[in-house]
């Protein structure tokens, strides 16, 4: 395959929720591990030991609880505190690698490699691999290929083959070499094709990753829609998925952005941090959930020869919430912990986490807040929005003209909507 389009990386934390407990416990390493569900239900993490001994994932509890107590396995409630800490570290340290980082959820990151072609991009990344399992404890996967979808089949086959030692380039490599992993990887574990697509696929004859690169392209296209025909394209390594800078997760939904400027003012910082925390907000909404707790990061730019400095706060909210004045609120107070002055700010994100059914939330005893209000003025916000477009009703404290924004310079004329509301965030 040519070298035409930049390499892009795919980092993978292995078994991530087992991982974050050893990283406190050493004791647990070499042992089995599986990290429960809220309220102790269900196997949603387990070490590759807890695996070897018949355990799978999504396996109730009680169902597996004959060979937990057979094979002596260490079994622990979620800690979303204890992950959300430890992803932003391990994306943190990600960042020292690539100036561009899409931090696709709590424990996967795509990081571009444009501009790194005269390095060996397989030692480059084990590198990386190295320095994350050494500075934090947590062990990942690479893969390495022209596309985003081509780079995730090269991941997995670096996690599941032990001759590669976590690392997989395929960038540049003859097609042949491709063509292998491709037959090897079933069509349900191509990414983008789901349960009832892989169904489809089966039926038709095709039914590994080879087969979907080759079928056709106006069948794909009646059948998958355009969203199927740019996998098989990304599968042929024309790259049709660029990094983007928010993405929702089942699992986080993480909003950051490089500033078109450098900033150093607490009051830039709270506007951009306001604004990715609504937009975040908006896209936990869309999946009818609440979150426990958000995460606010900072950051120079790493790649100049300023002062550095990075950090970031996990703050825990009283009760799950889905409103964005709420949230916005508590990142506000997450910045005044982690701002400090004399920097020249680089890039700020948002991530929420801990997330339950919005239906299923339940009040705290001492709660004094008017939910019932607050969730009627977000509805009709997102209601708005959604109709009339986006930012025709936003929070004030996101800011009007916004000079720290991502540069659009040769963006195209479009109507301009302009705020009308100001919610107050003032706590009692």
């Amino acid at each position: 395959m040519s070298q035409n389009n930049p390499p892009v990386a795919v980092v993978d934390c292995n078994n991530f929720y087992a991982s974050c407990e050893r990283v406190f416990n050493p004791k647990l390493q070499g042992q089995p591990v599986v990290v429960l569900s809220n309220n102790d239900g269900i196997i949603v993490a387990l070490s590759n030991e807890a695996k070897a001994v018949g355990i799978k994932m999504g396996d109730p509890l009680f169902k597996v609880k004959h060979l937990v107590e057979k094979y002596q396995v260490n079994v622990f409630s979620s800690n979303y505190v204890l992950y959300g800490d430890i992803s932003h570290r391990v994306m943190t340290t990600l960042e020292q690698f690539s100036p561009n980082v899409e931090i696709y959820s709590i424990d996967e990151a795509f990081i571009s490699l444009d501009g790194f072609k005269r390095k060996n991009l397989t030692e480059y990344c084990h590198e990386i691999r190295d320095i994350v399992k050494k500075w934090i404890g947590i062990p990942v996967s690479v893969g390495i290929a022209e596309t985003k979808t081509l780079s995730k089949i090269a991941n997995r086959v670096a996690k599941k083959v032990s001759k590669y030692n976590g690392v997989l380039n395929i960038y540049g490599v003859s097609q042949d070499i491709i063509d292998e992993h491709l037959r090897l990887t079933d069509v349900s574990d191509v990414w983008g094709v789901g349960r009832q697509y892989t169904k489809l696929l089966k039926k038709n004859n095709i039914n590994n990753a080879y087969d979907l690169s080759k079928a056709n392209d106006k069948w794909i296209k009646n059948n998958m829609t355009v969203m199927g025909l740019r996998t098989v394209y990304e599968l042929r390594g024309i790259p049709c998925v660029s990094l983007e800078s928010a993405v929702p997760d089942k699992k986080a939904i993480i909003c950051s952005r490089s500033f078109g400027r450098y900033v150093e003012t607490k009051e830039e910082i709270k506007e951009s941090v306001s604004l990715f925390t609504s937009r975040a907000a908006e896209k936990m909404r869309s999946q009818n959930s609440a979150c426990r707790m958000l995460t606010v990061f900072l950051r120079t730019n790493p790649f100049k020869k300023t002062p550095q400095y990075h950090n970031g706060v996990l703050v825990q909210l009283p009760i799950p919430t889905d409103s964005t004045t709420e949230m916005v609120s508590y990142a506000m107070k997450g910045v005044d912990q982690i701002f400090r002055t004399g920097y020249l700010y680089n890039k700020v994100g948002v991530m929420l986490t801990g997330f339950e059914p919005v239906d299923r939330s339940q009040l705290g005893l001492f709660d004094t807040e008017d939910r019932i209000k607050m969730a009627k003025v977000t509805e009709t916000m997102d209601r708005l929005n959604l109709e009339f477009g986006s930012r025709t009703l936003f929070y004030a404290s996101s800011g009007i003209r916004r000079s720290w924004g991502t540069k659009s310079d040769m963006k195209s004329p479009q109507t301009q909507q302009t705020g009308r509301i100001c919610l107050r965030l003032v706590r009692k």
